[in-house]
């Protein structure tokens, strides 16, 4: 099968390609001119230059396509419009060049965020029919798009994935925790829960829905069945390092503090930023992939004990700690 991707040279991005190309598919990369292609090097991609926000540099990338992976969008910016200019505008470009060309289209496959629904208010796991209540800029736009997204369901058949925190080689947001867990220290703004999902089993999930008649025009959790506390996170983690951290309390006022001195310092576009610091004041940021399990057949495979110990392999290999 003949498949887009957007986004191939990130984190989850690059993962997917190589596993696409595992299962034999012909892959055609759609990177911009800045692109770094570090994770592409040596893979039987071809590489479609464009941007998501020029709809016409996306024609060619389409041409053929039967399955499109939209994983391209920010995470992080230095202007709340950068997330709507990227994450909806980038999407509704790419929908409406495929509405254009009108490849032999089989799935467009959306990649969204648990920021989108928000956290949980009450502790119970969010669903795919809990009301979406996003509490930043980042999980606004994100669910703007999955909006857009369902808005060509009649034309287009969409699948969306709404994964919470990722993590596995390549990442670089745990490894920031990564890289204070090694130092010794581990901050700490009270008791959290969050979902999280292994890199690989995400990739699986994704594929999974692409490819499954009962996907088509819906959205899905792809996480962990069982949610873990920062405590939990922190521990595998320093036992995969070897360290023993002390614990360093952090008044999660201070947080929105750091966060509004890298605005100052022209730091908003990292891991800790205003935009970051709205959603850390949750506490619960956790979700039910039981439908993804019941409609799928999925189930993650990997626990973060394995997860967590291989990533910091990863790290240490590729010398990052």
């Amino acid at each position: 099968m003949k498949v887009l991707v957007t986004g191939p040279t990130g984190f989850i991005g690059s993962h997917l390609t190589e596993e696409l190309l595992r299962r034999g598919h012909e892959v055609v990369c759609l990177v911009r001119k800045t692109s770094s292609l570090a994770w592409l090097e040596g893979l039987d991609v071809r590489l479609a230059e464009g941007d998501c926000r020029d709809r016409d540099s996306l024609v060619k990338a389409l041409d053929g396509a039967e399955c499109v992976y939209h994983l391209a969008g920010l995470t992080k910016a230095a202007h709340e419009d950068d997330f709507f200019e990227v994450n909806v505008g980038g999407t509704e470009n790419l929908l409406e060049a495929i509405s254009a060309v009108r490849p032999p289209l089989r799935r467009f496959v959306f990649l969204s965020s648990l920021a989108a629904a928000g956290p949980s208010l009450n502790g119970t796991p969010v669903t795919e029919e809990t009301e979406p209540a996003p509490v930043s800029v980042y999980g606004r736009s994100k669910l703007d798009a999955e909006r857009m997204v369902m808005r060509h369901a009649d034309a287009i058949p969409v699948t969306i994935i709404r994964p919470p925190a990722v993590y596995g080689p390549r990442d670089k947001d745990f490894f920031v925790l990564y890289k204070m867990l090694n130092r010794g220290i581990f901050p700490y703004w009270g008791e959290c829960r969050y979902s999280l999902v292994y890199v690989e089993d995400l990739v699986r999930g994704i594929i999974s829905a692409a490819e499954s008649e009962a996907a088509t025009g819906e959205t899905f959790f792809i996480s962990e069945r069982e949610s873990h506390s920062n405590l939990d996170i922190a521990r595998v983690i320093s036992e995969a390092l070897g360290k023993r951290p002390l614990r360093i309390p952090l008044p999660k006022s201070l947080i929105s503090a750091v966060a509004g001195m890298g605005r100052i310092f022209g730091k908003n576009n990292s891991i800790i930023n205003v935009d970051k610091a709205r959603e850390l004041k949750y506490s619960r940021w956790v979700c039910d992939p039981a439908k993804a399990q019941r409609e799928l057949g999925y189930s993650a495979q990997i626990t973060i004990d394995k997860g967590f110990e291989w990533t910091a392999n990863w790290y240490r290999i590729h010398q990052w700690l």
